[in-house]
């Protein structure tokens, strides 16, 4: 399959930024393989179709103290999923790194594990998910803790890199779609959700007996 104008534009115009970034990442597995690769790997596999994060904002709906947080992720998830899925990677339509085995990424991916997927590669749709969800719960929580969960979601985009399973630039586009996407669901979440929806209770309280006050 031939590749799109959108594509080869990216791989011309970001041919230099990917393969330093690649390069760069990939000192981690000169520094400490032996740990990189298990974590990194862990994490991205915690993206993968996005079912942990959508199982995360589902559990979260649950309780009226946190369903506001995963309201807004769920809805997140799928508005980037949906962007993400059904338009631009279909658009654009851009192979893997690993696609070209005269290039400079095929031997990269190989020590790596040959981990291999079946869409295409622009944007990145573990970081769209993993922005799509932490975005909502930096915005919705308290700023001095909420800032953390940003910190999966750049892990999740440096996991991708580290497989070489994506181009830097892909993750940069998944993380631009993913915060984009993570502040609609926010607003949706916000403005639009009825307000009675958050007081619900979903499971009912168990009943307890009355006692008799003491004599």
């Amino acid at each position: 399959m031939e590749a799109t104008a959108a594509a080869m534009w990216l791989n011309t115009a970001f041919a230099g930024f990917d393969q330093a970034v690649t390069a760069g990442v990939h000192q981690l597995y000169d520094a400490a393989g032996w740990f990189f690769s298990p974590f990194l790997e862990l994490i991205s596999l915690m993206g993968k179709g996005g079912i942990f994060l959508i199982l995360l904002s589902l559990c979260l709906i649950v309780s009226k103290r946190t369903r506001r947080f995963g309201t807004a992720m769920l809805l997140g998830v799928t508005i980037g999923a949906l962007f993400t899925n059904l338009f631009i990677k279909v658009v654009i339509a851009r192979p893997r790194p690993y696609a070209d085995e005269n290039g400079f990424f095929y031997p990269l991916w190989q020590m790596m594990g040959a981990h291999t997927e079946s869409d295409k590669s622009f944007p990145s749709g573990h970081t769209t998910a993993a922005f799509a969800t932490m975005v909502p719960v930096f915005l919705l929580g308290k700023k001095r803790i909420s800032w953390t969960a940003l910190i999966f979601a750049f892990l999740m985009g440096l996991s991708r890199i580290y497989l070489v399973v994506h181009y830097p630039s892909d993750v940069l586009g998944g993380l631009i779609v993913g915060t984009i996407a993570g502040i609609l669901g926010t607003l949706i979440a916000q403005n639009v959700i009825p307000k009675r929806f958050y007081y619900m209770d979903f499971i009912k309280p168990r009943k307890t007996g009355k006692h008799s006050p003491a004599a």
